[in-house]
This record gives C-alpha cells, sequence and structure tokens, in this order.
C-alpha cells in the first residue's frame, strides 16, 4: 500500500464523549482536502471508556489505527509515540477535546503547498479563562524573544509540519510545545495561521497553575539545546571563565595588598584571612573550575555518543551522476 498524504495524530486522555464526534469531522474534511489519510489515535493512560471507543472506530473505519499506553506517560509521549507510527508525507496533531477544528486542515495544507515545513495553530480569539490566557501570552512572548522565533501561540496543539520534520527533532518530558521552536533552529521553514478555537464540549483540562512553571524551566532546556546543544562547552565554559577570572583577581589583588603591607616599613602588615573577600575570591574560583570541569565532561559526552548528522539539516541533495553517487555512497 502506498503511503498516506496526511497522517493525524490525536493524543487522547478521558475524551470517551468527544471521540466520535472528531472522528466524524475530521473525515468529512480530510477526505476532501487529501487523496488518503490516516488517523492515529493515542490513548495516554485513559481512566475513562475512551480504548473502547477508539476500539470501536478502528473496527468501523480501516484508515484508523491505535495506540494504548499502559499508564499516562504525558503528552509528549503520546505524539512522539504517533510520529513513530505515522507513515504520511505530511504530520498533523490535534488535540482531542473538539477545541481545534478539522476545518482548518485545507488552509494549513495551502501554507505547506506553499512552501512551508511547519504550519503552527494561532488561537487568535481565544475561549479559555482569563487566568490562562494572560500567563499564556507572557509565556508565548517569552519564548519569542528567547528563541528567535515570534509566534502568537507555539503552544497552539494544532500544528501540521512535514514527515522530516518529525525525523530530525526529539522531544521528551514536555517539549511538545516547542516543536516550531526545534524545528526553526534546524533550518526548517516555520510560519503560523489564526485558527478557529472552539470552547470545550465535554470533559476537564488537563492543565493547570504548574503548567506555566513547568514551561518556564522547558523554555531554559529548550533554549540551551538549541544554542549550545552540540559544543556545551561554549556555555559551560564561559560561565567558568567569567567567575574564575573574577575569583583569581581577587586573590591577586589581597596577594598584592599583603605584599606591600610587608614591604612598607611604616606600615602594619594585617592578616588577610578574615577579610570576606578571600573567602569569596576562593569560592568562585572554585566555582569557574567546576563549570570548566563540566563543560569538558559534556564536551567528551557529545563527542563520543551524538550523532554527527545532527549537527546539521539537508533541505536537498543533487549529483550530476546521481545513480554511481548513490552507489558509492551505499
Amino acid at each position: 500500500m502506498s503511503a498516506p498524504a496526511l497522517s493525524i495524530i490525536v493524543p487522547v486522555m478521558n475524551e470517551e464523549d468527544s471521540l466520535d464526534q472528531l472522528w466524524s469531522e475530521i473525515v468529512a474534511v480530510a477526505e476532501k482536502a487529501v487523496d488518503s489519510f490516516e488517523l492515529i489515535f493515542i490513548d495516554d493512560g485513559s481512566t475513562d471508556a475512551s480504548w473502547q471507543v477508539i476500539s470501536n472506530l478502528i473496527a468501523r473505519d480501516g484508515r484508523i489505527s491505535g495506540i494504548r499506553f499502559r499508564r499516562n506517560f504525558g503528552k509528549a509521549a503520546a505524539l512522539t509515540a504517533g510520529m513513530r507510527a505515522a507513515d504520511g508525507e505530511l504530520i498533523l496533531m490535534m488535540d482531542a477535546d473538539l477545541q481545534d477544528d478539522p476545518a482548518e486542515i485545507p488552509e494549513m495544507l495551502k501554507l505547506i503547498e506553499q512552501g512551508h515545513d511547519v504550519v503552527n495553530g494561532w488561537k487568535k480569539r481565544r475561549l479559555d479563562p482569563w487566568h490562562k490566557v494572560y500567563p499564556s501570552r507572557v509565556f508565548n512572548w517569552m519564548v519569542s524573544r528567547m528563541t528567535g522565533l515570534t509566534l502568537h501561540d507555539h503552544n497552539c496543539g494544532l500544528k501540521m509540519f512535514k514527515a522530516e520534520v518529525a525525523a530530525e527533532i526529539n522531544i521528551y518530558g514536555e517539549l511538545h510545545r516547542f516543536i516550531p521552536v526545534l524545528a526553526f533552529a534546524r533550518g526548517f521553514k516555520v510560519t503560523e495561521m489564526p485558527v478557529h478555537h472552539r470552547s470545550r464540549q465535554h470533559g476537564e483540562s488537563k492543565y493547570g497553575v504548574r503548567r506555566f512553571l513547568r514551561g518556564l524551566l522547558d523554555l531554559l532546556t529548550v533554549t540551551f539545546l538549541i544554542s549550545f546543544g552540540r559544543r556545551p562547552q561554549h556555555a559551560l565554559g564561559a560561565v567558568g571563565l567569567f567567575f574564575f577570572g573574577i575569583g583569581m583577581a581577587g586573590l591577586g589583588y589581597l596577594s598584592l595588598l599583603w605584599g606591600v603591607m610587608n614591604l612598607t616599613p611604616f606600615m602594619t602588615a594585617e592578616p588577610i584571612g578574615d577579610r570576606p573577600l578571600l573567602a569569596y575570591s576562593i569560592a568562585s574560583t572554585l566555582l569557574g573550575g567546576q563549570a570548566m570541569s563540566l563543560g569538558l565532561l559534556a564536551e567528551l559526552i557529545v563527542a563520543y555518543t551524538g550523532n554527527s548528522k545532527d549537527s546539521y539539516s539537508v533541505s536537498e541533495r543533487r549529483f550530476h551522476q546521481q545513480n554511481d553517487r548513490e552507489i558509492a555512497h551505499n
């Protein structure tokens, strides 16, 4: 069988009441938008009848497949499992709570056809309570400033991207919200489009206040990965040199002060052992040395465990004698 044009990945967590309607809406749009598609549900440890509903849908529609986790592993794990199972040339991610509108699929396909690699949804008119909307705006502003990719809604669950994007990015923990950032760091063309955000009809939101705090920590992780993932010594070494330099400068000043006071006959040499500057200088020197040592260890780990292909991303290959070159490479 030929690969489908579009793979639709839907993580599920206690969404039994919305799956039938979501399936019917997706089918109604996808059948007109693409020649072929597949729909992959990932049950992320649901405790309701979600898996039974998915099983019934699989029996009714041969384009549907399902993956069931033994327990809840998180949305990033569910999306990773879906991307590994996907065979489509394009991948669409959407939530199962009916807040993402499948009717946006045709417009997202047009943007892909115009040359973009990733299309990120933007809930321009968001139907969420204020205590979720305003922290989200702050978070999106911070992500845009720290990563260089300006988007209004980095965390929108509705995303479409090419299969080669999924092959080059690695998401874990809760880094699924940074898929556009990770793709942008690899050189892929990322854009966004306003999407229709619908109010929740069934179930409860899976996110709370802790989501914002975890997002800030994940932002620091992503910023470090895209900036220094292949050269950690540039970050740790710079910090180490800074503190090591301050410490050595403090120790040098104290040594010079002690020497001058001992060589001057009319000055009384005061001990420097009880000066706070001595303790601070020693601590700064040790901190700097440790940071540089960690940088060297990180460089060794990257050198011996990293894949050289992770340091670049190929957009296109073209040879004068393509067949001969392919044989030589194989």
